[in-house]
């Protein structure tokens, strides 16, 4: 919260209410880009952990850390939002995401009308990845991913 009143009780108020924060005014605009920036980082803490992980699904192996995809020894180059949007479904394995909600986590927004970006980016990537794509479409959904192959052979 930035705002004049400051008194014990109204800066109370406001962090009982749900602010993360309460500057009073006049305030030091670099104080206040510092104080943003410490509630981004405490806000995503996984990013680090996220970035010494792997996921293998069947031939398909994902690096975050080096934003590698390979099938078998095969690199496969992908845009990087093609590369957030893989790594998000293979990260939710099991559970449907809908084009809604790969918006927000991958492009960061919300989107009030119709938009095909993520299903011309599934496309893109179902092409580079050949056979090894594990994305599968719920009509009327969104995307999953598929079990991978070794898993259903077992």
């Amino acid at each position: 919260m930035l705002t004049a009143r400051d008194e014990d009780v109204d800066k109370i108020i406001g962090l009982e209410v749900g602010a993360d924060d309460y500057m009073t005014k006049p305030f030091n605009p670099r104080e206040l880009v510092a104080r943003v920036k410490s509630i981004l980082r405490r806000a995503t803490p996984e990013r680090k952990a996220r970035e010494s992980e792997t996921i293998q699904h069947g031939d398909l192996n994902v690096d975050a850390g080096r934003r590698e995809v390979k099938v078998g020894d095969r690199e496969v180059q992908l845009a990087p939002k093609e590369f957030d949007l893989l790594w998000e479904l293979l990260d939710h394995r099991g559970l449907v995401l809908t084009r809604d909600q790969l918006l927000e986590r991958v492009w960061g927004y919300t989107f009030a009308g119709d938009t095909r970006t993520v299903d011309v980016h599934v496309r893109q990537l179902r092409r580079k990845l050949g056979d090894a794509s594990p994305i599968v479409t719920v009509w009327g959904v969104g995307y999953k991913v598929s079990p991978a192959r070794d898993a259903v052979n077992a």
